[in-house]
């Protein structure tokens, strides 16, 4: 009998690309999704039910035990994401409690894996490298502090159920449906129209990574005996400058590019780099001429 993935966030930025990695394992998937849901994905392979919801954060644990039966693993992407909003809303307590009540169902069903997405926030930024087995974690603000609380919440629940439990830490992520206000898109759009880009310190130097190979990344030990936390990074240093030169080069205008000069933030520290877990990814290969924006 084929395991049975239970799949939130499916019609996301990165759910999406969950989704398209994991239609090419030998699975059945089971998403939990908003209605209209079908305008929002585009292959409808390999998933063999769909139950909708308007808020999945409010559902009862009741609710929850009763979509988990025979369920095998639980991917659960979804979580509040507004670009400007998302890291102070008071809507990253609503993810936090809903996540628990996933859980419990979860648990009630006798669901045998929970995979959950952290974030890089999670960490103590002020270390030179982010690594998922050394570093400590220091969240600052709501949305980082409420994953840190899942993760800490869920670490210890699944451990005392024999439940394996899995942490994805995302870092820095570009490509097919990201946000337009995000760099990358924002860069392209000022300068196809001839725009000048304004652009933060072009010394700050991010850990980017194509959210397609995210995805990837993700279905991969989502469905192997991975556990714990682990970086879906590119372990890649790269500057804002040369993300914003690379983008410009294309369009031949380097010339609209304009860098400000802006503080140094605890929210936007001026290195933010992964460690990325060769033992895990050992296939994943990357350096500068493959990280292209």
């Amino acid at each position: 009998m084929k395991k049975k993935v239970l799949l939130t966030g499916a019609t996301g930025f990165v759910g999406k690309q969950v989704l398209k990695s994991l239609q090419k394992s030998n699975i059945e998937i089971v998403l939990v999704v908003k209605p209209k849901w079908q305008d929002r994905i585009d292959n409808f392979e390999k998933i063999v039910k769909v139950v909708e919801s308007d808020d999945l954060f409010s559902e009862s644990v009741e609710w929850w035990s009763d979509t988990c039966i025979n369920i095998h693993t639980i991917i659960h992407m979804a979580w509040y994401a507004k670009p400007s909003e998302y890291l102070t809303s008071e809507k990253n307590i609503d993810c936090f409690i809903g996540t628990l009540n996933i859980a419990q169902g979860a648990i009630n069903s006798s669901v045998k894996r929970f995979v959950g997405i952290g974030t890089c926030f999670e960490y103590d930024l002020a270390y030179d490298k982010l690594s998922a087995n050394k570093t400590p974690l220091n969240p600052t603000t709501a949305y980082s502090t409420s994953k840190v609380a899942s993760f800490l919440s869920l670490s210890l629940l699944f451990k005392q159920k024999n439940i394996d439990f899995l942490w994805c830490r995302l870092f820095y992520l570009y490509g097919k449906g990201e946000n337009e206000t995000r760099l990358v898109p924002y860069i392209k759009n000022r300068l196809s129209s001839g725009k000048v880009a304004n652009l933060t310190n072009k010394d700050k130097v991010r850990d980017y990574l194509n959210v397609s190979i995210a995805g990837d990344m993700i279905a991969s030990v989502s469905l192997r005996n991975v556990n714990g936390a682990v970086n879906i990074c590119s372990g890649m240093p790269i500057t804002i400058g040369q993300i914003a030169e690379n983008i410009a080069d294309s369009f031949g205008r380097r010339d609209l590019l304009q860098f400000g000069n802006s503080p140094k933030g605890k929210h936007d520290p001026y290195r933010i780099i992964g460690e990325l877990d060769r033992l895990i990814f050992p296939s994943v290969k990357f350096n500068e001429k493959n990280i292209q924006f």
